[in-house]
């Protein structure tokens, strides 16, 4: 059975809070970073609270532009707040567990933003997984993610000055 065991990391240039309350605004819906890859809404609960559940729809051609949209749900297992957010993928094209840590850095003044992904396609999806490197594709849309947030709280600390 193909599984998926994914490390993406960032060095994002804003504090752990910041960048905490950036993840927590994107699973709420805010659609400010992870687009056009991903976007998110809370499904129940609170993202930052255990057993919140989210609405995850990856859209492989990017929002509104076709092409397959891979849908799952993640519910929070564990809270560590401003350090680290648990998910286990519970329904739709994944299951498994999902870790978003972050570690200050500089004292504080920069933040490493990691995403430990170890999930498993599901239904229809295990069969495209035969046939398309979603490892690869996972990777590369959470990359492209964590640089965007990298400089949406760029332009937020220009505009602040």
């Amino acid at each position: 059975m193909t599984s998926y065991d994914l490390i993406d990391e960032a060095v994002i240039d804003a504090p752990p809070d910041v960048v905490w309350d950036a993840l927590l605004a994107e699973f709420r819906g805010g659609a400010q970073w992870w687009v056009p890859a991903n976007t998110f809404a809370a499904a129940s609960g609170s993202p930052d609270e255990v057993g919140g559940e989210v609405k995850v729809t990856v859209h492989t051609k990017g929002v509104d532009k076709g092409g397959l949209k891979l849908r799952f749900t993640s519910r929070t297992t564990a809270v560590e707040t401003g350090r680290r957010l648990s998910v286990e993928y519970v329904d739709g094209v994944f299951r498994g567990p999902s870790d978003f840590l972050l570690e200050p850095l500089d004292g504080g003044r920069r933040t490493r933003l990691g995403m430990h992904f170890r999930g498993r396609p599901h239904g229809w999806l295990k069969v495209l997984a035969k046939v398309a490197d979603i490892g690869a594709e996972h990777s590369k849309a959470t990359s492209a993610a964590f640089a965007a947030l990298s400089g949406v709280l760029a332009r937020e600390k220009e505009g602040a000055r």
